[in-house]
């Protein structure tokens, strides 16, 4: 069994492809039981962000898990696979075990040292412990992703400044505004995303107006209060759009909220004021097409990229400090797993051995006589103890050479020797 690793993100596949491959926190559940069912993969944990969509899994062969995670993505999509199959990455063991620590770490993101991506890493792999998806290899797998994604944080300086999705977003429209005194915004969505970029609107100096939009209404109403803003209902978002000078929308919808023909009709209220609309959300919130129209810019995945791309020089500097540091955590964790790979096998040999020790006891006691309590003590302590010894060396050996080819023969012998 290994672990294995499908899947595509923002440097592999546009964002229209990247779009529909999206799985959606209210679909997770669906997408890890249908994973489940497909026969080469055996334990499954699925992490879809605003950029990327990846499979981790516990493989019985590799070549069949990626075509299994390939037709699960062509259904999930309905793209066919040769539509996407040469954008897919996929790594195997030690890649898919470094793969996973560097998104944990936030040096695959597009800001990098985002510390938004180890909570979701961390979500995803809560999700499927109770889907059961995720079995005890996943789970050792992801405790030390998460373990190594705080220490780099810690101990680095990589997430020094803007680190987040919503803080970027935030200052790409205060860039293409320039500034944000006196703006009015609109933020259409109350998740995670929606609540970061509220908070990041709130502690801009001199703003204007904060309106907060949001399917349920009450959610809407929570943050706006949190954050000196107003809450609108869902319905009155065009009036709102015809009034504000910024729009930045992150909700999980799985279609297009807003499409250009519901735009144009906002732009004739608006009497010639520009309008300003960042999308964070994948799938989009806002149509494409209304890129085109006069009168809106509207930013979107693709452009906040290209815009942290720009701030990230200074955090580029220690990332030779966030490999060494990913790499011995990588280490660290294939010895864990290893010692935990022979831990049945070593209880096994022990178990074995005390049978035998008992079975000799009971086959010697008619010869041992009425032993008191002193005597039957020191019996047991020198049996004990002898076993102990002869098990002690053979022990050490197998944990010691865990992981490797010597190893695997030591495991393979020790099976054969004592029938285990």
């Amino acid at each position: 069994m290994a672990v294995v690793v499908v899947g595509l993100n923002h440097r592999t596949v546009p964002l229209r492809v990247l779009e529909p491959m999206t799985v959606l926190p209210g679909r997770l559940p669906k997408a890890l039981h249908e994973l489940s069912g497909y026969d080469h993969l055996d334990e499954v944990v699925v992490v879809s962000t605003c950029m990327r969509t990846e499979i981790y899994a516990v493989a019985n062969r590799f070549h069949g898990a990626v075509s299994d995670i390939r037709n699960f993505l062509s259904g999930w999509s309905g793209y066919p696979p040769e539509a996407f199959s040469d954008h897919l990455y996929s790594y195997y063991d030690d890649a898919a075990v470094a793969h996973l620590f560097r998104v944990a770490a936030g040096i695959d993101s597009v800001v990098l040292g985002e510390g938004e991506v180890l909570h979701q890493v961390r979500h995803a792999w809560q999700v499927a412990r109770a889907e059961q998806a995720a079995g005890p290899a996943l789970e050792v797998l992801f405790r030390q992703s998460v373990e190594a994604g705080k220490r780099v944080r810690s101990e680095t300086a990589i997430a020094r400044g803007t680190t987040s999705l919503s803080q970027a977003a935030v200052e790409l429209a205060e860039s293409r505004l320039g500034g944000l005194d006196g703006r009015s915004a609109l933020v259409v969505g109350a998740g995670e995303m929606g609540e970061a970029v509220t908070r990041a609107l709130a502690g801009a100096a001199d703003r204007g107006p904060l309106l907060v939009a949001n399917r349920t209404p009450a959610k809407a109403s929570a943050l706006a209060a949190a954050h000196g803003g107003r809450a609108v209902g869902w319905d009155d978002v065009p009036a709102a759009l015809e009034q504000v000078d910024l729009v930045l929308t992150s909700t999980g919808a799985a279609e297009v909220l807003v499409d250009a023909e519901e735009l144009t009709r906002v732009l004739a209220a608006r009497e010639g004021r520009p309008l300003l609309i960042v999308d964070v959300a994948v799938p989009r919130d806002i149509d494409p097409a209304a890129g085109a129209l006069d009168g809106v810019t509207l930013l979107d995945m693709d452009d906040l990229r290209a815009f942290a791309d720009l701030a990230m020089e200074d955090r580029r500097h220690e990332l030779p400090r966030v490999e060494q540091i990913l790499a011995a955590e990588v280490d660290r964790y294939f010895e864990v797993a290893a010692q935990r790979e022979v831990a049945p096998l070593v209880a096994a040999f022990r178990a074995r051995a005390e049978e035998i020790r008992l079975k000799e006891l009971m086959r010697l006691s008619g010869r041992l006589g009425d032993l008191d309590e002193r005597q039957a003590g020191a019996v047991e302590a020198l049996t004990k103890g002898l076993v102990a010894k002869l098990l002690h060396d053979p022990t050490v050996n197998l944990k010691v050479a865990a992981g490797s080819p010597r190893g695997e023969q030591l495991a393979h012998a020790l099976q054969q020797l004592f029938d285990l």
